[in-house]
């Protein structure tokens, strides 16, 4: 499929629902950029995110055409374009709406920051278990 530490355009309802789903199994911060070809504002923010990606291997990125996936953005109730949606196992906890470089920034090093540290937690209280199983 898509390469890690990049923005993946999901094209077919089938690649959205396997994206959502891969980010919900790992527990990951998954940034969904609605987005559509004739936005200008869209399109001036589109490397700002590539460039997140890159920085964060953390977190998912996906994009969706709303013209192309109509019943995803109405689905989760997008109305303008771009709308950034922060989505941890299958819940909106943030939102952007607009071409807002630094909150969007922001917002994705705070979520991701929260994400690590809940996943190390996780990962500890397994090892602690683990440990004091075997003792």
């Amino acid at each position: 499929m898509a390469e890690e530490n990049q923005v993946i355009g999901c094209h077919t309802t089938q690649a959205w629902e396997e994206q959502l789903h891969k980010g919900n199994e790992n527990k990951k911060l998954v940034v969904v950029d609605f987005t559509a070809s004739w936005c200008g504002p869209c399109r001036l923010i589109a490397p700002i995110l590539a460039e997140l990606a890159k920085k964060t291997p953390e977190v998912t990125f996906l994009k969706v055409d709303v013209d192309e996936l109509r019943t995803v953005s109405e689905e989760w109730g997008v109305e303008a374009m771009p709308t950034f949606l922060f989505l941890k196992e299958g819940k909106i906890v943030d939102k952007v709406v607009g071409a807002k470089k630094d909150e969007l920034q922001i917002k994705v090093a705070k979520h991701a920051a929260a994400a690590s540290a809940t996943s190390a937690s996780a990962t500890a209280a397994t090892a602690t278990a683990t440990a004091t199983a075997s003792a």
